[in-house]
Order: structure tokens, then sequence, then C-alpha cells
């Protein structure tokens, strides 16, 4: 017997933080109706954030907003937390909602354990969703993964 699993969609994602079903210290995201844990930050991961934040900031100004960690709604069923995503300016710097997928101009992780589920769950739920430029830092062996074009992903 093959049992059905019961995808979650954002609204009850959030409903289910409001509550208090997540530990406080508990860091999950909402991939593919998915309650994914994240994977704990190391020293090179939140390093690696700061200087690429800073690059961003010295480059683009207030072109873009920089969000760190923050939500990102791609769909009714994902809302990741990239490490940064750079966005269109907001005036009310997404007050009323999060960044969603037209929104976006780049996706970026920081992979130091996570290289794995970075490329290969992650950048095709970017795809699907229409984020056409998607970058993985991999701090370990000191590359860059660049994932541009949601039609240059291969799904498996």
């Amino acid at each position: 017997m093959v049992l059905g699993i019961r995808l979650l969609n954002v609204q009850e994602y959030h409903r289910m933080a409001e509550i208090g079903i997540f530990h406080p210290e508990e860091r999950v995201e909402l991939i593919a109706g998915q309650l994914i844990r994240m994977s704990a930050k190391g020293t090179a991961h939140e390093s690696a954030i700061t200087r690429t934040e800073r690059l961003f900031r010295q480059r683009l100004g207030e072109q873009v907003l920089l969000r760190l960690q923050s939500p990102v709604q791609l769909d009714d069923y994902s809302e990741p937390e990239p490490d940064i995503a750079v966005v269109m300016p907001n005036p009310l710097d997404y007050d009323d909602h999060h960044p969603t997928a037209s929104e976006v101009f780049l996706m970026i992780e920081i992979a130091d354990s996570s290289l794995k589920y970075d490329r290969e769950v992650k950048a095709p739920a970017y795809a699907q969703s229409g984020i056409v430029d998607y970058w993985v830092l991999d701090v370990n062996a000191r590359k860059l993964h660049i994932y541009r074009l949601p039609s240059h992903i291969k799904f498996a």
C-alpha cells in the first residue's frame, strides 16, 4: 500500500511558526511542501556571507536590496531562506510580504556542509520557480557554481 504524503503550503507553514510548533532555535525552511532542517552555520559559512554581502553592497549600493538568510516565497509550497537574496528595492522593505520569485535578481547559497542539497534540491526548485540566477559558493573547495536560466538545470 502506498501512503500519500501531505504537503504543507506557505500559509500553513507560517501558522505553524506563529503558534510555536517550531523551537525558537530550530532552523527549518519549506521546500516543495516539505519541512527541511537547515544545517548549522559554521565559521567559514558566516565569514563568506559577510564578505559576499560587503562586496555586493560596495558594487551595487542602493540599486538593489540585499536580504540575508530571509525568506523568499517561490510559490505556494516553497519558502526557502537563501543565504543571500539580491532583490528589487521595495518602498516598505517587504514589510507586507516576502519577496517572490519575480522580485529576485539573484539567490546565493553558501555551502560548507550543504553543497549536495544546494545543488540537487534547491537548484531545481529555484529554476522551477523562475529564478534566473542562482549561485552556490562552495567554501570548502573555494569554487563558485553558477546556475543561469531555468532551462539549463537538469531535473532528476
